[in-house]
Formats: C-alpha cells, sequence, structure tokens
C-alpha cells in the first residue's frame, strides 16, 4: 500500500494536508517507525536538551510535512506538551491537514505590532491530546524577512517557556534563505530526504548551508522507501550522526526494520 507515494512537485499536501498515519492506525509498522525516529531524537539530547526542533528537506515534495506533522503526534502521544508550528509561509499545509481556517497564524504574530503576543488568540488545539498547533496565517509577501527576524526568534523563547517541544516545519533548504536563518537558533534539525527523487549533490549542498549557518544537524528521516521483500510498501528510514559521511558515503544511510 502506497501510503505516502507522490509525483514530484505536487500540490497534494498543500491542497489536502498530510496523511496523519500515527493517528488513523497507530499501531502501523509506519507508525512504529515515526516512533523511533522520535527515541532516536531524544537519545541526541543525552548532554544537550532538545525543545526546539524543525524539519526541512532539500526541495518541494519530499515529504516534510508529513514527517514533521506525524513526529510531532509521536511526542504528543508521549505525554509531551507539543506545538506544531507551520514556518513554511510560500507551501504551506498544516491548516490542510489538521482541517482549520488559516485567516491568522504565524504571520499575525511576526507582523503585529503589540509589544506582548497572547498565544490563545493564534494557537489552536488539533483534536490530539497534548498537541497545539500554529498555521501559517495568510502568506506574505516577503517571508525571508519574516521568518529571519528578531522577532520570529522571540517568538521561539516565548513558545518554549510554554511548550515541552517546540517541532518546526521549515521550507526547503534549497528554495528559500530564511530555513538557514531560523535553524541556527533552534536546538536541532533533521533533514527529510525521499528515496529516488532527492539528489545526492542536493543533500550534500543542503548540509553545507545548514553547517554555514552553525545550525545543529541531528541527522535525516529517509522517506518514500520501498520494501524490498514486498512488506508494507513505504516507510521511513533513519540514520542520525550525518558526521558519518567521509567514511559511509553521504550519510551511511540505515534502513528501518522491516524495509
Amino acid at each position: 500500500m502506497a501510503l505516502f507515494k507522490k509525483k514530484r512537485g505536487t500540490d497534494d499536501t498543500i491542497k489536502h494536508g498530510a496523511q496523519l498515519i500515527t493517528v488513523a492506525d497507530p499501531r502501523s509498522a509506519v507508525a512504529e517507525q515515526f516512533r523511533t525516529i522520535r527515541t532516536n531524537i531524544n537519545f541526541m539530547a543525552v548532554d544537550e536538551n532538545i525543545n526546539t526542533l524543525a524539519f526541512t528537506s532539500a526541495n518541494i515534495s519530499e515529504g516534510k510535512s508529513t514527517v514533521t506533522a506525524n513526529v510531532a503526534i509521536t511526542y504528543a502521544q508521549a505525554g509531551r506538551k507539543t506545538l506544531l508550528i507551520d514556518a513554511d509561509l510560500r507551501r504551506p499545509t498544516l491548516h490542510s491537514t489538521f482541517n482549520v481556517k488559516n485567516n491568522t497564524g504565524l504571520t499575525t504574530v511576526l507582523t503585529s505590532e503589540a509589544d506582548e503576543i497572547n498565544l490563545n488568540d493564534v494557537v489552536e488545539e488539533s483534536g490530539i491530546d497534548n498537541l497545539s498547533i500554529l498555521t501559517s496565517g495568510p502568506i506574505p509577501p516577503n517571508p525571508a524577512e519574516l521568518i529571519g527576524s528578531r522577532r520570529m526568534e522571540t517568538f521561539i523563547e516565548l513558545v518554549k517557556s510554554h511548550y515541552d517541544m517546540v517541532i518546526i516545519d521549515l521550507a526547503p533548504v534549497l528554495e528559500v534563505s530564511d530555513t538557514q536563518e531560523l535553524a541556527s537558533h533552534l536546538d536541532g534539525v533533521v533533514l527529510v530526504v525521499r528515496q529516488g527523487v532527492t539528489q545526492k549533490a542536493g543533500i550534500r549542498r543542503a548540509v553545507q548551508m545548514l553547517k554555514f549557518a552553525k545550525a545543529r544537524i541531528l541527522g535525516y528521516v529517509m522517506n518514500d522507501i520501498r520494501a524490498e521483500n514486498g512488506g508494507y510498501g513505504y516507510g521511513y528510514g533513519y540514520g542520525y550522526g550525518y558526521g558519518a559521511e567521509k567514511k559511509k558515503g553521504l550519510f551511511g544511510r540505515k534502513k528501518s526494520d522491516g524495509q
């Protein structure tokens, strides 16, 4: 069953939202892979807490919004008070995923001249215990300036004091410049890679750009993996510690069980 297979560059997720397999079928093998991703991220927090986490990709339509939403749900299901933010101000998906209006959201916060922000005015309940969402808000003419602004940094510091985990869906690294700006202020960044679509040169360039911005790259999620044994079809691979690329190729890919 091709749960997440999409054509390159489609607007399916923008129009219909990401598929929340962790809610629809929490006992499935794919949902378990998302919990494994959460566990691996937690292992990275042994010496340094990870409270602000972003997912990005090299290019569009590589599955980052689906991965971001499902990983956020696993944190909420584990009892962590979680805020999921749509910071992809060019191709937002969160409002479609949770079927809510997008009249207000992150852009409302970033363009407001108010000295104080009332989170109740912009943050919405997702319908899932422990998970709140902040949609993108109206698409602005200057997304790079907003995401890279001092007000964005201040807002991240604010929500950190109200939530156990703040998880952000960022725009693709090679498409825009604002992702680098914000990533450098977060506790960690995970790169989503789509098998058979993302080019190695693109991944290398994305990693270089994130490292140049001094972002803390936790690793990558391999998305849309074909099961060689004819198993359940599509799932998620994982592998952390991008420093292994010199020894094992690009990232030293590690497939998850059953894939």
